[in-house]
Order: C-alpha cells, then sequence, then structure tokens
C-alpha cells in the first residue's frame, strides 16, 4: 500500500491549495505551525519549514489513512507511524518518504514483522509473527523474502538452517522439546509455474521437500566447575 497518498498537492503552486490557518515567514512561505485542508480535503497540521513541512506532523489522508511523526522538505523522514485503512499499521523509521531502518508493521490479520527496513522492504535481521499459530521466523531478510540462516520456532519444536527466496533450503535440523533433533535436507523440487502479482510476470514455483537423515539426542551444555576460591575464610 502506498504511503505517500496525496501529500504532494500540497506544495506551494499557482493554482488552488485549500485552505491554510498558521505561522508564515518574511516571505509568505508558510513557516512554524500551521493547519492545512487541500483541494481533496487530506489534511496536514503540524510544522512547517519554508514553505514545506519540516518537523513533527499529523497528516490525515481521505481514505482514512494517518500518518503521526517527523517531515523533512515535504517527506517523511524520522520516526513516525502510519496508520493503513485496512487497520494495519507501521511504527519506526521512515527515510525520504519510505520505510527504513528499524521498524514494526503489525499487519491486519494480526501478523506482525519486528525489524530491519530498507526502500519499503523487510531487510536485514527481523522476526516475523503468526498471531494465528504463534510460530515465529527469526533471521534475516532480502529485498522482502526470507533469505539466509534463519529458525522457524513453533508451539513444540522448532526448525533451524537456511532460506533463499522465502523457502528452506539445504541442510538443516528439526529440534524437539522431548529432547532429540532430527538432521536432514531441504531440497526444491519445481512446480508448475505461477504468476507474480505485482509483475504479472510468469514466475518459477518450488515446493521444499525434506529428507530426513538422523536423529540424535540433544547436547545438554554443563556449565564448567566452578574455581575454588584462593580466599581464605574469614
Amino acid at each position: 500500500m502506498s504511503d505517500s497518498g496525496s501529500e504532494e498537492f500540497e506544495e506551494e503552486q499557482e493554482h488552488y491549495l485549500g485552505e491554510y490557518d498558521g505561522e508564515r515567514n518574511e516571505l509568505g512561505e508558510r513557516h512554524g505551525h500551521g493547519k492545512a485542508t487541500l483541494p481533496n480535503n487530506d489534511t496536514y497540521e503540524g510544522q512547517y519549514e519554508n514553505g514545506k513541512r519540516h518537523g513533527q506532523g499529523t497528516y490525515r489522508f481521505k481514505n482514512g489513512s494517518r500518518y503521526i511523526g517527523e517531515y523533512f522538505k515535504n517527506k517523511k523522514h524520522g520516526q513516525g507511524t502510519f496508520y493503513y485503512p485496512d487497520g494495519s499499521r507501521y511504527e519506526g523509521g521512515w527515510v525520504d518518504d519510505e520505510r527504513h531502518g528499524h521498524g514494526v508493521y503489525t499487519y491486519a490479520n494480526g501478523d506482525s514483522y519486528d525489524g530491519e527496513w530498507f526502500s519499503n522492504q523487510r531487510h536485514g535481521q527481523g522476526v516475523y509473527t503468526h498471531t494465528d499459530t504463534g510460530s515465529k521466523y527469526q533471521g534475516t531478510w532480502t529485498n522482502g523474502k526470507q533469505d539466509g540462516a534463519a529458525q522457524l520456532i513453533h508451539l513444540n519444536y522448532r526448525y533451524q538452517g537456511s532460506y533463499s527466496n522465502s523457502f528452506p533450503i539445504g541442510p538443516g535440523k528439526y529440534v524437539f522439546d522431548i529432547g532429540c533433533e532430527q538432521h536432514g535436507e531441504y531440497i526444491q523440487i519445481p512446480q508448475q509455474e505461477g504468476t507474480d502479482v505485482e509483475d504479472e510476470e510468469p514466475v518459477a514455483v518450488v515446493a521444499p521437500k525434506w529428507k530426513a537423515e538422523k536423529v540424535t539426542g540433544l547436547t545438554l551444555w554443563v556449565p564448567p566447575p566452578k574455581k575454588p576460591s584462593l580466599v581464605p575464610p574469614g
């Protein structure tokens, strides 16, 4: 979902800009605190600098979206929270109008992602929690896809291994709470081609298949013995 909406229409131009009530500088530009109603009925209340939204402010979109946070030269930049019409929200860092840095996205179905972002996509270390099962993916992401070393934690067991393009791949193991672990490998089996929703181009579809190898007991960690004290008892 787009986060920019119609904010671009608030820039000072010769055409009708709606209404503005607030402070201005010597050049007549919006400067300081002000309230604005745009021609499309979006509203903004907050700080301005030299005619642009700059500093803390609240922008309300006519579609029900709402952004509360920092601006830099008319763009969301810094820390802020974006509320979407479907009930989802993002709270965290912004750079140049995009989700960037650390942030928490709570989706409409209750799922959540807490981790790093880059150019509006999950990128870096993060934790994705499925609200219906409580399962968690802890690991790395690349351009919105699960990628690299990770573990998928379930109620009574967890999988540790590597991911590529959001699928488990290569050697890994299932660790069970009953005290054992199953080693094996995920291989990707090609399936019938599908269609990428955004690009509408055919993409290869694969199904990960677990190839079990051996089951072993868990290796328990035993703390080292304490060294005897050299100080005589007092």
